[in-house]
C-alpha cells in the first residue's frame, strides 16, 4: 500500500525596506562580507552572517579554486568558522546575501551541499536556525534550514 507523506514550506516573504534595525544591520554584514569574497571565476561574491544565540556574528565569503570542485561556499565558511571558534552557541539566524558587480542581486537560495550542512548545524543544536536570503528590494525567510531540504539524510541515519 502506498503512503502518501504530506510535505509542507512555509516562506515568509517581504520588503528589505520593512526590516527591523536588527536584520539590516545583519543584512549590512553580510554585504560586508560578500565584499571579500574571492570569486574570480564565477564574479559572483556571496556573504554570509550567522547570528548566534548570545549576539555574536561569524561572517564569510565564497572562496573559489581554479582547481574545481576545491572553493567553498559562504554558507559553509561561516557555519563552519562558527563551529569552530564557538561550538557551544546555536546559530539562530543566517543572513545570506550575492553581489555581482558590486551590485545587490535580488535572488540567492543555498546549493545543495550548503542546504546539508544548514541541516545539519540545526541537528548539532537540536534547535531551528531562521534563513534570510535577502536580495535587493525583497527577502525570503525560513523558520528553519530543514525547509531547504524537507526529504534529508542526516545524522540520525547514520547513528540510528
Amino acid at each position: 500500500m502506498e503512503k502518501i507523506q504530506k510535505v509542507e514550506i512555509r516562506v515568509h516573504r517581504g520588503l528589505i525596506a520593512d526590516l527591523g534595525d536588527d536584520e539590516k544591520r545583519w543584512m549590512a554584514a553580510a554585504i560586508e562580507a560578500a565584499k571579500k569574497a574571492y570569486a574570480p571565476y564565477s564574479c559572483f561574491q556571496v556573504g554570509a552572517v550567522a547570528v548566534l544565540e548570545d549576539g555574536t556574528l561569524v561572517s564569510g565569503s565564497n572562496q573559489e579554486n581554479a582547481a574545481y570542485p576545491s572553493g567553498l561556499c559562504a554558507e559553509r565558511t561561516t557555519l563552519f568558522a562558527a563551529g569552530a571558534q564557538y561550538p557551544d552557541l546555536p546559530v539562530k539566524a543566517l543572513f545570506l546575501v550575492a553581489l555581482k558587480d558590486g551590485e545587490v542581486q535580488e535572488k540567492i537560495s543555498p546549493c545543495g551541499a550548503c542546504r546539508q550542512v544548514l541541516l545539519e548545524t540545526e541537528q548539532r543544536y537540536r534547535r531551528p536556525m531562521q534563513v534570510w536570503m535577502c536580495g535587493r528590494s525583497e527577502f525570503c525567510r525560513l523558520d528553519s534550514a530543514e525547509s531547504l531540504l524537507p526529504l534529508s539524510f542526516g545524522s540520525a541515519d547514520l547513528l540510528g
